[in-house]
């Protein structure tokens, strides 16, 4: 995967709470057999009026959001059902970063396995960024990943975010689950020759019931 250590581009205010994985990538999208062509479905309802043409007040749509690579949003952000498509399709439109107060907790892991940094922030921290930033005029973050570090493009305001030392790691070194996993391969096989030693009589316990049925 793409490494993100450091990230400067516009951010899109997106003030909506609870705001779903339906509503992030609406079912009638889920049902190609392959990741692509999902940016078209993300946010669809939001993006579109009823009769399919753009919706010009919508923040995304707007003059100087062309380029938008992070979202700031509502509390609660990618709950509901889980489908990796909403993911996928926030990084097929270029996103590379959500900074919100909560997230759904599946949501949130797809994000790092997939190499989206999702920004866990403070209530206070969200509704200072909100009142930072504008869907008027498009305004630049920087998100430093190694610092934990959200600043504005001058740098005269600083908010940190929680992110996980495994997280970290994943999207520092461009990792997937799996490879991440595997950078503890040594202690993982070495848990095992221990747990061996310790109860001799589990060794291989799974394999032979596998074996059995």
């Amino acid at each position: 995967m793409e490494k993100l250590i450091t990230l400067t581009a516009v951010a899109a205010p997106i003030n909506v709470d609870n705001m779903d994985t339906d509503q992030l990538m609406p079912k009638q999208f889920l049902r190609g057999i392959d990741k692509s062509g999902l940016a078209k479905g993300l946010l669809y309802n939001h993006r579109h009026l009823s009769d399919g043409t753009t919706n010009p007040d919508f923040v995304l749509n707007k003059p100087g959001f062309e380029n938008t690579q992070i979202i700031l949003a509502g509390p609660n952000f990618g709950c509901g059902s889980s489908r990796e498509h909403a993911v996928w399709g926030l990084m097929q439109y270029g996103i590379r970063a959500v900074i919100a107060a909560g997230f759904g907790e599946i949501f949130y892991s797809n994000c790092f396995n997939n190499g989206l940094l999702a920004a866990k922030v403070s209530p206070q921290t969200s509704a200072e960024l909100f009142e930072y930033l504008s869907d008027e005029h498009p305004c630049k973050l920087t998100i430093n990943v190694k610092d934990k570090e959200i600043r504005t493009e001058d740098g005269s305001k600083i908010w940190h975010f929680d992110l996980a030392e495994r997280h970290q790691t994943m999207l520092l070194e461009g990792l997937d689950m799996l490879e991440a996993t595997m950078k503890d391969i040594d202690s993982i096989r070495a848990f095992k020759e221990e747990h061996e030693k310790a109860f001799p009589w589990m060794s291989g316990l799974a394999g032979r019931y596998a074996k059995n049925r």
